[in-house]
């Protein structure tokens, strides 16, 4: 027997409603700016928690704490990534940790410190700020971030982000479309959003 409410919509249907209607859907932030409804992961439902992903072969611990990886003479077109870290009750997960890496504008990893990494803890509103740059295109993948993200005492969540309209999305043998990160261009600074949901039992 199914015990599901039908008269509730899952954020993922609304999605879909959204997409086949005409307009653009604004919602207002915890800061009350209007922004554009992502198509992240929601939560409400067991099916909207962030799917894990495999940490790839540069992963380093211990990681400078930063909201900012941008450095003296660093290449790159400069990208804000900003959202929140919630349970699947849609409660905010204060002082998650987030810990970022990602190639440098031409595709390379730096293994040898710690450019372009760097770890940040939430807010008591669940939201994290990370300013960077867009990462390049690693040979055999396409573009994106990787991402470590923990609740206080919790397991750790191994993911990648990816971004929206890149051709090698469609070659990327573990590219994930719930994990496509909402971009808006400009000309000085590009504009991304993410919110992750975790499982918290």
């Amino acid at each position: 027997m199914n015990d599901r409410d039908d008269s509730r919509l899952t954020r993922r249907e609304f999605l879909a409603a959204s997409l086949a209607a005409p307009g653009i859907f604004l919602l207002r932030d915890a800061f009350g700016a209007a922004r554009e409804l992502e198509a992240t992961p929601g939560c409400g439902d067991a099916d909207d928690v962030t799917p894990p992903q495999t940490a790839g072969p540069f992963y380093k611990p211990i990681s400078p704490e930063r909201r900012s990886l941008l450095e003296p003479g660093l290449k790159g077109s400069r990208i804000v990534l900003e959202g929140y870290v919630r349970s699947t009750k849609c409660q905010p997960v204060p002082r998650a940790l987030l810990d970022f890496w990602h190639a440098d504008a031409s595709g390379a990893y730096d293994n040898a410190g710690y450019s372009l990494r760097g770890h940040q803890f939430t807010d008591d509103k669940g939201r994290y700020r990370l300013e960077t740059i867009v990462p390049g295109i690693y040979p055999g993948r396409t573009r994106h971030f990787h991402v470590r993200v923990q609740a206080p005492n919790r397991p750790v969540l191994t993911t990648q982000l990816y971004f929206p309209n890149e051709p090698q999305n469609k070659s990327d043998w573990i590219f994930n479309p719930k994990l496509v990160i909402a971009l808006r261009d400009s000309a000085a600074v590009k504009a991304a959003a993410f919110d992750f949901v975790l499982d918290l039992g």
